[in-house]
């Protein structure tokens, strides 16, 4: 059998030797020009080759892309799947099958508060559900970026920069087109094949969901259309 051809990308590692045997979640392997672009524009540093800030961001890239492509988690090679664990804001910490099935937004996202505190309600969406919500909000893709590593394996902490342009709606929230950013910090503990065995993420998601509602609410134009069809005068 022929090994699926699949568009290079010197950002991720699409696993060559291995294409005609992976299920992909949209039926191929996916393509990043728009987000490499983004990311090309808009970084703060640029690394050089093989330092190790560039292994460590090409590395994440790459395990973020199986998370959100892939189906099985026996296809996910940046990972040893027997000890993953993935911790956000120090709560419980969800394994790779817990992870491939949630998607990695609602794992960044879960949170223990009230439900009326909850602006994103991680528990009540999907995989799909949460990748289409951030799809439609930044049409030109969700850019990641590491901004300094401070220690190298086995365990590398690093702080990271995420960013994009809210473009489109979210949540029945009117895009702004504004630059939606937020920073955070992440440790990877690896094996002696650098495959990821736990990743802990630290950051503020107030900083994402805080720009990502500020747009204008359908809700509220349908109350200022109602009230001006309601006052002629209001003209």
């Amino acid at each position: 059998m022929a090994t699926q051809e699949i568009p290079s990308d010197k950002y991720r590692s699409f696993l060559h030797d291995e294409a005609d045997t992976t299920q992909w979640r949209h039926g191929g392997p996916p393509t990043y020009d728009d987000v490499n672009k983004l990311f090309e524009e808009g970084r703060t540093k640029e690394w050089p080759e093989g330092s190790l800030e560039e292994t460590v961001q090409n590395a994440i890239k790459s395990w973020e892309m199986e998370l959100s492509h892939k189906t099985r988690l026996q296809d996910l090679k940046t990972i040893n799947p027997e000890k993953f664990k993935i911790f956000v804001n120090g709560r419980e910490g969800l394994s790779g099958e817990e992870t491939l099935s949630l998607g990695s937004y609602n794992a960044l996202l879960k949170s223990s508060l009230p439900d009326e505190f909850k602006y994103y309600k991680a528990d009540e969406e999907t995989f799909e559900s949460s990748h289409e919500a951030f799809r439609s909000a930044f049409p030109r893709g969700f850019a990641w970026e590491v901004i300094k590593v401070f220690t190298g394996p086995p365990e590398i902490a690093f702080k990271f920069r995420h960013w994009g342009f809210f473009e489109g709606p979210f949540k029945g929230h009117a895009p702004t087109g504004k630059m939606v950013e937020f920073y955070g910090l992440g440790t990877l503990k690896v094996d002696n094949n650098l495959k990821v065995e736990e990743v802990e993420i630290y950051y503020d998601p107030a900083e994402l969901l805080g720009d990502l509602l500020s747009g204008k609410h359908r809700e509220d134009n349908t109350k200022s259309s109602a009230t001006s069809q309601g006052c002629p005068f209001s003209k």
